[in-house]
């Protein structure tokens, strides 16, 4: 992986107007969002957030049951959040958490109240709009007990954007009893080199349930995102369906740990390198019983690309489940020539393989999302690199 140089991205003076209605935004804006999983129509959803470059330029919530706002709002509002902000990701870990720490441009602050169960998914897009714009962002999330919500989190260029840095620090607290489903799309461009710094913690009875979909190139992307699972009975489960085409670079993967007795986890992801390289981590760490963990990475390779799939298991107590299932390869000829046998040509045997492997109907999303997907896997497959 390249040495990311912070001095070529403009981190100061980008700042962008409100916008008061998403349905404003240019077609082809419009257009972006919804690849990252964004609607304009907000009646589908029960909250919403918009950044663009340094300026949270719309936040909207339509349910009582969710506050929404920019995140330098919430530390004014709520003394600085000290029992929350910087507490999972260590400021001083990186370069990238250093800047985002010394100058924050925003990012959204999402609670769900106790006991609330929000129907429609609650939306936010972090969008870089000015070329070789710098992007520092810091995500909170506290799901509060008994309570259950959706967040769908897009990610990425407007229109005819290049380049840039996207630089996002991600901390979630699922409280007693609570459920958070996390979708996470994003759909940035070849020169865009990103940064995300993610860690989540899992109270009693809890679900933290992780979609991610990377379908569009990336330049340069690295991210581990860490569970840690506190209360017993508490559940973990992360489900990746991930791209890399020629010139894209992704170093990325997920790790959980289980710190109390009856806890379950599942780590799935799906890669393909199309001229790219992928390294792909697992790790599961158990450290009470009963303890649950499945860890699987499955890799394809079409034409060149490199793939690196690291599994990791981790148990210190007896007793503890945990297994892990790891594949590296090619699509079978005979798979081919089976689907062939049954009237299909070349071409038509391996998008059917290809749409096949990046499954995405174990994720549950939301229509609207999911047939922007299935339009991205699509194209995907009528790509040269395909």
């Amino acid at each position: 992986m390249s040495k990311v140089d912070l001095s070529e991205f403009k981190f100061e003076g980008l700042q962008q107007e409100a916008i008061s209605d998403l349905n404003s935004l240019p077609e082809e804006d419009k257009e972006q969002l919804l690849m990252a999983g964004v609607v304009a129509d907000q009646t589908m959803r029960s909250a919403s957030y918009l950044q663009m470059d340094h300026s949270a330029v719309h936040c909207q919530s339509s349910d009582d049951g969710v506050e929404i706002m920019d995140i330098k709002v919430a530390l004014e509002k709520y003394e600085g959040l000290k029992e929350y902000f910087w507490t999972l990701v260590d400021k001083d870990k990186d370069e990238f958490t250093k800047a985002a720490h010394d100058n924050l441009h925003g990012g959204y602050f999402i609670r769900v109240k106790t006991g609330a169960k929000i129907k429609d998914p609650i939306q936010s897009c972090l969008m870089l709009k000015s070329e070789n714009v710098g992007q520092n962002v810091h995500n909170l999330v506290i799901i509060e007990e008994g309570a259950e919500a959706h967040i769908i989190t897009g990610c990425s260029v407007a229109h005819g954007t290049k380049g840039g840095a996207h630089l996002g620090i991600s901390e979630f607290f699922v409280k007693k009893n609570a459920s958070l489903t996390f979708t996470m799309v994003h759909n940035w461009d070849e020169n865009v080199t990103v940064r995300p710094r993610t860690s989540g913690v899992v109270e009693e009875g809890g679900k933290f349930l992780s979609n991610y979909v990377l379908l569009k190139p990336v330049k340069d992307l690295q991210m581990y995102p860490e569970i840690t699972m506190n209360g017993p009975h508490s559940v973990a489960r992360f489900n990746s369906v991930v791209v890399a085409p020629k010139g894209s670079y992704l170093d990325m993967g997920n790790r959980v740990i289980m710190n109390a007795p009856h806890t379950r986890c599942e780590i799935i992801a799906r890669t393909i390198s199309s001229g790219g390289t992928i390294i792909n981590r697992g790790h599961i760490g158990a450290n009470c019983v009963p303890s649950k963990g499945h860890l699987e990475c499955q890799g394809l390779i079409l034409g060149e690309g490199r793939i690196w799939a690291i599994p990791e298991l981790d148990g210190t107590a007896e007793g503890v489940e945990l297994s892990h299932e790891a594949s590296v390869g090619k699509i079978a000829q005979d798979e081919i020539e089976y689907l062939m046998a049954r009237g299909l040509d070349e071409e038509e045997a391996t998008s059917t393989i290809v749409r096949g492997f990046l499954n995405i109907d174990i994720m549950g999303l939301p229509p609207q999302l999911q047939k922007a997907i299935d339009k991205q896997i699509q194209e995907l497959q009528s790509s040269d690199a395909m």
